[in-house]
């Protein structure tokens, strides 16, 4: 019993840890930015397919809730080190909102499948997040800038679609590795209570 209990207690520190970190991976990878437009230029969409898939279900959601919270109240976790609800409610958050709808979707897809996890699946679970992200990102900017869905799509997305395809090609395999690394094998579920 008190096995069982100090290995929860483990499995929920590293869970805390993992999550903080991919948290702060975001941040990182919002704060490498180069302007294109009304939307910049991050390497935030390999991180978030990174997070998607080298972590547990559980663990990339809160990810990218807590990401999206921490934001909204004000940390400069978003692009260019600024953070808030105006960040989200204006011309690029519905990428922000995507990308917690997108790991849900996503994360619903894999277990969906269950256990028969391949590179194809986790790169068809990645652009599953992707779509999401660009169809929040795209609705939100030509809704707050006025902007027709053709013109908004041409500022907000087109300029990003072969590089963030790139940047998915790149963070599955580094998932697949990561995730193999530290354990984290979704096949393998923990022993029920009781």
């Amino acid at each position: 019993m008190q096995a069982r209990q100090n290995n929860q207690s483990l499995q929920r520190t590293r869970s805390i840890t993992f999550i903080g970190l991919s948290v702060a991976l975001l941040a990182v990878s919002a704060w490498i930015t180069i302007p294109l437009g009304p939307v910049p230029f991050t390497m935030q969409t390999f991180v978030e397919v990174f997070v998607l898939l080298a972590l547990r279900s559980r663990e990339s959601i809160a990810t990218a809730v807590a990401y999206l919270v921490l934001g909204s109240l004000g940390l400069p976790l978003f692009s260019s080190m600024r953070g808030g609800i105006g960040v989200v409610a204006g011309p690029t958050g519905g990428f922000l909102i995507g990308f917690v709808i997108g790991t849900l979707a996503a994360v619903l897809f894999l277990k969906l499948l269950g256990n028969r996890r391949s590179i194809v699946v986790e790169y068809a679970a990645a652009v599953i997040l992707l779509i999401v992200c660009y169809t929040c990102g795209w609705l939100q900017l030509s809704f707050v800038t006025g902007m027709g869905p053709a013109a908004a799509f041409v500022a907000g997305i087109a300029p990003f679609i072969i590089i963030d395809l790139v940047k998915v090609a790149l963070a599955v395999p580094v998932a697949r590795a990561v995730r193999k690394a530290v354990g984290h094998d979704r096949a393998v579920t923990l022993p029920s209570k009781g």
